[in-house]
């Protein structure tokens, strides 16, 4: 360690980046854009040296920066990484210039030459406020950035989406919001129960790491009522975050009447934030809280799955079909994390990475489609493989990867997150391998009825992906490629720290059943949680 900041550097350099493209000249669309682009591409250069100097065998939080912040409310600003942590900001490192680019004639709809430089200036604003949120070590810090992303993402939704676009954005922002006083009274709680007598704390403190040691090694109590109901705080926040079934109703509108390159930075980056807040603070805050949940938790999760595939099969129009999709996905990770086997967390968290892959591949080709055709009905198309073989060929492959194909990324972490719930949970993770087959058939079935076929009048001016596109789709489709063969990488960063989590909760894996019969069957009731 050198003594730079560089997790400070990291996400500060996309908030420096929105203030110089702010102050450009209103005529100045392209520097706008341009100066955007180079700023997110200095932030996954800091991302790429973070990682390269983080070591996977180290302390659990690394490259941590601690300063006085508020001291009166016990508040600092602390900040570092773990490997969860570490792998989410290499992710939204790499998207966040991908949709750039993707979006870079996002703000021409506008009658105002202003919105160029505010769509390009919101786009870094989100990243650095995502950024903070995977690196904070504080309780409130996170809380503070958790609900900082609503405002710029509000503003990108409803300013520059479609006609209905400023309805989904108050529906997103109030689903949001909601939530995010819920788990404000629960971050209040926490410093009320550190500052009790029981307490091992001098007085209230917000220290994400001293509050969870305390809560591991015992010394810090809290009665089973109210570690329920600041577990159900946090989880409430997160749950719409995520989105978790049944708080999912605002996802498909916000991704629908939005820009693609929004929309994947919702469902891609900003949600993430939903599921690693349930991995790292109802986890490890809460352990009894969250033993005690954990069925329910998992139980919405399976419905959430099923339910997520069934819809998409239903759908008419192809961005809600993939919106849908998501929810499906999401069901995947959040079983994963309250399965709390440590395959089970290690897919999970690696889910996390190879969804927002996925997904944005998909939405972004699917948006490229739309934009050619303008309209997202599915029975508008067909034909497309015949007018416009690339793009087709990505399509493909992204929606293979959503059905999690082997050889393509979602497969691993999927598997992973199916295997360690079996372990503890065998009915979810029977239930929930049948959205497998419910994907193959949404994907494949899409990709009939849109790319395969006789060509519909108009069709024949579907062109092909132009080298702008082919800059946006080609890495997501090799990264997809390469983790999906090669994930040693990822899994080796997070690891660690889901063995640090579970230890620190004093989860073990059950143990493996052996014998037949009878046997097996008294060796499977002998995997406790504790």
């Amino acid at each position: 360690m050198d003594g730079f900041a560089w997790l400070s550097a990291l996400w500060l350099t996309p908030l420096v980046g929105a203030g110089v493209v702010l102050a450009l000249p209103t005529a100045r669309r392209d520097a706008a854009r341009w100066v955007a682009f180079g700023a997110s591409i200095v932030v996954l250069v800091l991302a790429i040296d973070v990682a390269l100097r983080f070591d996977p065998g180290g302390d659990r939080y690394q490259l941590v920066e601690s300063h006085a912040w508020i001291p009166s409310f016990g508040t600092r600003y602390t900040v570092g990484v773990d490997g969860i942590a570490l792998v989410l900001v290499l992710l939204t490192a790499v998207l966040v210039p991908v949709l750039l680019l993707a979006g870079w004639r996002d703000a021409d709809t506008a009658h105002s030459r202003r919105p160029v430089h505010t769509h390009a200036a919101l786009f870094l604003m989100v990243e650095s406020m995502v950024l903070v949120s995977f690196v904070s070590l504080d309780i409130l810090l996170f809380y503070v950035f958790f609900e900082a992303m609503l405002i710029p993402m509000y503003f990108l939704i409803g300013g520059f989406g479609d006609a209905r676009g400023p309805r989904a954005a108050v529906k997103f922002l109030l689903y949001n919001l909601f939530g995010g006083l819920i788990m404000l009274a629960a971050v209040i709680g926490v410093y009320v129960v550190t500052a009790g007598e029981s307490s091992p704390f001098d007085s209230g403190t917000f220290d994400f790491r001293a509050v969870a040691d305390a809560v591991s090694a015992g010394t810090l109590t809290v009665a089973a009522p109210v570690a329920n109901a600041l577990f159900l705080g946090f989880l409430f926040a997160f749950a719409v975050k995520a989105p978790l079934w049944p708080l999912h109703t605002w996802l498909p509108d916000a991704a629908v009447h939005s820009t693609p390159a929004t929309a994947v930075l919702m469902m891609a980056v900003v949600d993430k934030v939903g599921t690693f807040g349930m991995l790292r603070y109802c986890i490890q805050l809460f352990p009894d809280a969250a033993h005690t949940f954990a069925p329910l938790v998992i139980t919405l999760a399976v419905i959430g799955i099923v339910y997520g595939a069934l819809v998409a099969i239903g759908q008419t129009d192809m961005m809600r079909l993939i919106a849908y999709t998501s929810i499906s996905h999401f069901g995947f990770i959040v079983l994963g994390v309250f399965a709390m086997t440590s395959q089970s967390q290690g897919g999970s968290a690696l889910y996390m990475v190879n969804h927002g892959i996925s997904t944005a591949a998909l939405m972004l080709v699917a948006g490229f489609l739309v934009a050619r055709r303008g309209s997202r009905v599915i029975g508008d198309y067909g034909g497309v493989q015949s007018t416009a073989p690339i793009l087709a060929g990505t399509f493909l492959v992204a929606g293979l990867a959503t059905l999690s194909l082997p050889g393509l990324a979602p497969f691993v972490s999927e598997f992973l997150v199916l295997i360690g719930t079996f372990t503890r949970y065998p009915v979810a993770a029977i239930v929930a391998t049948s959205a497998l087959v419910l994907a193959a058939v949404y994907v494949l079935w899409l990709y009939q009825r849109v790319m395969t076929g006789p060509v519909p009048r108009g069709g024949d001016r579907v062109r092909d992906l132009v080298p702008r596109e082919l800059a946006v789709v080609a890495p997501l489709i090799v990264l997809l490629l390469v983790l999906g063969f090669y994930p040693k990488p990822v899994l080796d960063a997070i690891t660690p720290a889901v063995t640090g989590t579970l230890t620190a909760v004093h989860q073990q894996d059950p143990a493996p059943t052996v014998g037949t019969g009878i046997e097996a069957g008294r060796g499977g009731q002998g995997g406790g949680h504790r």
